[in-house]
């Protein structure tokens, strides 16, 4: 590997990709690199996204691998006048990768830095005249490309299998692992306010209708670690969330544990227990779910790479609440004013042509798992659930199903290995 001085800048944004890609593959980067500072540097320059929430560069500063971090707030001046809010020095040669954000970002950012560019393509590369290489996801990603492109383009895998992996590997060593009941079912119903108003009503009333056929079912809300749990208990408060009622639910109220921060539960009108677990990732916890509801987002992603059957729960009752969307279609649901407007004309479209919804049957073309979109009540999804439960080879076939759709591991590494090689590419 050269000795000659080289600089890594990580573009990325929300905390998904800071977690899920940039986590190994900074980790790969070290390992094939060394840990020379002045040999390779690695910073991290965040760009804004919706569904950030301000702890992004505390994680990426968190990891041993990276150098040097810059926040979202100061993305702006970066890209269109190349100084760093720091005003950081950049060597003479370097490369771009791009973990998140706007694939437009690395082009401009390379252009000013003279770096050459690397970008991670999960669904869709861009810009193929002007980025330098592309690791993708699956090969589907390229089957459309240019002949005088496909050079450039290389199935690298899953960076979120991997980054999977890696922390199953080392919570399962490190951290005492929660002990699973024979039927334990995961509560995901997001967490932003727009989709808990009619996530947990909804999630909750399904766990007490099911709970009432099958009392050995256990069920377990992950906490999204921007939630405290006092916000998430008031959408189960009907004097706090008008929904409650809609969905037949009569609330639930929050008991905290002193003890230890895993014992917290909800606790429903009709006597229910509902564990509220808070230790992150909790993909340890997850692996062991029977089945888990979820809304749509990266939840479906995460669930489908580890391959946890799972139902995707979109209630309409209140048309407007999904503010959740990436990219335009969110900045314009979220404005003041005018928001509330935008919000419901994106989903009666996106509802009127659904079409596939939930990462797994995005990647496989095909309804992997069961996609509710509707006015939905308890009762119809809680049958299906239970007819799941009763009928375990479903079950089994869902899982086959979602693990025939991930992509390769050893995504970071191969990234890793493509940098290497524009790193080479830039001393010929």
């Amino acid at each position: 590997m050269t000795k000659q001085a080289v600089d890594i800048l990580v573009l990325s944004n929300g905390p998904g990709e800071v977690t899920t890609w940039v986590r190994p593959v900074v980790k790969a980067l070290r390992q094939k690199l060394g840990d020379d500072r002045s040999v390779a540097r690695i910073s991290v320059v965040l760009s804004p996204c919706p569904n950030a929430t301000g702890k992004e560069p505390a994680i990426a500063r968190s990891y041993p691998e990276v150098d040097r971090v810059q926040e979202a707030e100061h993305f702006w001046q970066f890209l269109l006048w190349g100084k760093t809010f720091e005003n950081w020095d950049w060597r003479s040669r370097g490369v771009v990768i791009f973990l998140g954000g706007d694939q437009i970002f690395p082009v401009v950012i390379g252009k000013k830095l003279g770096y050459r560019t690397v970008v991670y393509a999960e669904w869709e590369a861009r810009w193929h005249n002007w980025i330098d290489r592309f690791g993708v996801m699956k090969a589907q990603v390229a089957k459309n490309i240019s002949q005088k492109h496909a050079h450039k383009f290389t199935v690298v895998g899953d960076l979120m299998l991997e980054a999977q992996e890696q922390l199953l590997t080392s919570h399962f060593c490190t951290s005492e692992r929660p002990v699973a009941p024979t039927e334990l079912i995961g509560l995901l119903p997001g967490s932003k306010a727009a989709k808990l108003t009619q996530g947990i009503p909804l999630e909750l009333a399904i766990a007490e209708y099911i709970h009432a056929k099958r009392p050995q079912t256990k069920f377990v809300i992950p906490v999204a670690p921007t939630l405290d749990l006092q916000t998430l208990a008031s959408f189960a408060d009907p004097q706090k969330n008008p929904f409650v009622q809609t969905f037949g639910f009569n609330g639930a109220s929050l008991i905290v544990s002193k003890e230890s921060t895993n014992n917290s539960t909800l606790k429903t009108q009709k006597g229910l227990i509902i564990e509220l677990w808070q230790e992150t990732p909790a993909y340890d916890l997850l692996s062991q779910c029977r089945i888990c509801l979820t809304t749509v987002g990266a939840n479906t992603a995460e669930l489908g790479a580890l391959g946890v059957p799972m139902i995707v729960l979109l209630p309409t009752q209140q048309l407007d609440a999904m503010r959740s969307w990436d990219g335009l279609p969110g900045l314009l649901a979220n404005l003041p004013g005018v928001g509330s407007s935008f919000a419901k004309a994106i989903n009666w479209l996106v509802l009127k042509r659904k079409g596939l919804l939930a990462w797994p049957n995005i990647w496989a073309q095909e309804e992997i798992v069961p996609e509710l979109v509707g006015k939905l009540q308890a009762p119809e999804v809680a049958d299906i659930v239970l007819d799941l439960l009763d009928n375990p080879e479903k079950l089994d076939e869902i899982r086959t199903k979602l693990h025939s759709v991930r992509g390769e591991s050893g995504a970071a590494q191969k990234i890793a290995q493509i940098v290497c090689e524009e790193m080479g590419k830039q001393e010929q």
